[in-house]
Order: structure tokens, then sequence, then C-alpha cells
């Protein structure tokens, strides 16, 4: 029996790539996702996304979604608070190992293991040490449709807000900025990829700037029909 196993998911490209790798490679049952969410917004933690968009997502994969809701502002206490109760749900329902989406930020890594050493859950890094050039490539180019929700306007422009990661702009990013935005650039929200078994129909709403970040609030689409995959 393949050892069970959640996806840390963020609904961006990095985490639905970890789902899709960890899948191909069959070595883990993967049983559920667990996002974090603020509580306030009712969004994705850092990304910005609304609830729904998140569900339909998560419909999409297949998979249930466990939600952390956070509070506003949110201590590094009253996360790891949380995240531990998530993690004894996940144990009691038999999950072993979590599997995260982090490229190469070692710091970011040794935290996570920090965390889950002695828990009895273990991370997992299918996309650790993958040159990021040529990932982010390699996940346009198998179908996946990533929107920039978030960024960083003193590392890209603001213009980049809402748009879908392509071929095009990845060519024309910054000197210096890291083309999946491992370093905080950008965040992105996957609506169609290997990983979906339908893409989701979104439009992009207002572009805001909030706590010195630009977000772009996607909405699903509600007069269009789920796209097949």
């Amino acid at each position: 029996m393949r050892p069970k196993a959640w996806v840390s998911w963020s609904s961006g490209k990095d985490a639905a790539w970890a789902l899709h790798v960890a899948q191909a490679s069959g070595e883990l049952d993967v049983v559920g996702l667990l996002t974090t969410t603020n509580e306030h917004f009712d969004r994705v933690a850092m990304h910005g996304v609304r609830r729904d968009l998140l569900i339909a997502q998560a419909e999409a994969t297949g998979l249930p979604v466990h939600v952390v809701p956070l509070p506003w502002p949110c201590s590094n206490d009253d996360y790891e608070a949380r995240m531990r109760a998530a993690l004894d749900v996940a144990r009691s329902a038999g999950v072993t190992h979590v599997i995260f989406g982090d490229l190469f930020l070692e710091d970011v890594r040794r935290y996570r293991e920090s965390r889950l050493a002695g828990t009895g859950i273990t991370p997992v890094f299918p996309l650790w040490g993958v040159p990021t050039a040529q990932l982010a490539r390699d996940m346009v180019s198998a179908g996946v449709r990533a929107h920039i929700v978030t960024l960083d306007p003193r590392k890209v422009p603001r213009e980049l807000a809402g748009r879908v990661l392509d071929h095009a702009l990845l060519d024309a990013l910054p000197e210096g900025v890291d083309p999946c935005g491992e370093n905080g650039e950008t965040h992105t929200f996957v609506s169609a990829g290997p990983m979906l078994r339908r893409a989701l129909p979104v439009r992009a709403g207002e572009v805001v700037e909030r706590d010195g970040f630009v977000y772009a609030d996607l909405m699903l689409d509600q007069g269009s029909q789920p796209i097949p995959s």
C-alpha cells in the first residue's frame, strides 16, 4: 500500500506542478490538499485568491481541500498552532507525507523540515533543485495556465498583474527575476493543466495595491461553462 500524502496547496503553479509530478511518479497516494486562508478576507493567504476559486480548483483536481483559516494579522505562533492542528487531522486520516512545491530556498525548506520533525509526517520536495528557467517553460508547454495574481512591484512591472504566464512573458521578465517567482516576485493561480480534470473559466477583475504588493482579483466567469480538458 502506498503512503498517503497531502499537498501543501497555494493554488499556484509550483504546488500544482508538484501534485502533477507526485501523481505521475505513483510513489505516493495523494489524498488531499492543504491550504491556508486569510480569515479576514476569506482568500488564499498571500495569493489573494477567492475561496470559490479555490474550491472550484480543488474540485477540478478531484481531491478534497483542507482549509486552515489564519487570523489577520497572523503571528508565527498562531500560524504554527493552527498548522499543528491541521497535521493532527492529517495523521488521524493516515497521512504520512506532505508534498511541497518549494524549488531552491534553503531556509524555507529547513523551516518546513524542522516543523515536521517528530510529527510522524515526512516532507517531500519533488521539484527541489530543478532549474527554474526550464521548469517554468516545461509547465507552460505542458498546458499549465497560470495567472499572476500577486506581484512585488519593486521587482516586476505592475502591468503583469492578471496576465497569464506564457513563453512571451517569460522572455520579457526583468533581469534577475526568477522565472518561477521563487523569490517572491510573483504568485499565481492555476486554471488549467494536467493536474486538473477540467479547465476553469476565469476572468481578471480589479487590480489593487495593498501592503506593498499588487493583487489581481480573479473571478469565476459565471457566464461560461467549465472547459473540458
